[in-house]
């Protein structure tokens, strides 16, 4: 008798990997690019105690640990569900969890302050876990969360519905467009 290996596909069912929205990624980041840009450049023109070099510093640490928050990946596998983050991530700043399957007692849905609803995973132990609601293929997530733990995952809807990112996405441009003129206009006023 003989074992037949594995292939790919099957090991692609065997583990699923799912990232933050390609869309949530993008806005977000033009918007933190939109809002803080013109930043130095009005700092310079005002003659701002902050020196605008200070601030392009500034702005760069930030841009690196909004992208690695961005970077979150969930995985998922017949053993449970991980959230974990890039190497270069530190630890202290972003700390991923794991939770097996056979630890999963219910689903518990929390309104947030803003009406929306999110779902923490509750353990044996009555420790939480936040149900991971803005990565690309969320319907997949939850029929596979529903298939490995038979709870009714029916009722979960993702966080945010991609139209809301298109908008917020279409305004963050027009700021950008702003931030040009801005620009443009603090920089033929120092000269």
């Amino acid at each position: 008798m003989t074992l037949d290996p594995v292939t790919d596909s099957e090991a692609a069912i065997k583990e699923d990997i799912f990232r933050i929205s390609p869309l949530i990624r993008i806005t977000l980041l033009s918007l933190y690019g939109a809002l803080t840009t013109p930043l130095p450049f009005l700092s310079e023109v005002t003659k701002s105690p902050v020196p605008p070099n200070l601030l392009w510093v500034g702005i760069a640490l930030g841009a690196i640990g909004l992208y690695a928050v961005l970077c979150e990946r969930v995985i998922v596998n017949e053993q449970g569900i991980q959230v974990t983050y890039p190497r270069w991530v530190p630890k202290f700043f972003r700390k991923g969890w794991q939770l097996p399957w056979a630890e999963v007692k219910a689903l518990k849905p929390r309104s947030t302050g803003q009406g929306g609803l999110v779902y923490y995973f509750l353990s044996q132990s009555g420790q939480g876990y936040l149900l991971p609601m803005r990565v690309a293929g969320f319907a997949r997530l939850v029929r596979r969360v529903e298939a490995e733990t038979g709870l009714d995952m029916r009722d979960v809807k993702p966080l945010a519905q991609p139209w809301m990112y298109i908008i917020l996405l279409g305004l963050t441009l027009l700021l950008l467009t702003i931030d040009i003129w801005t620009i443009w206009t603090a920089t033929t006023l120092t000269q």
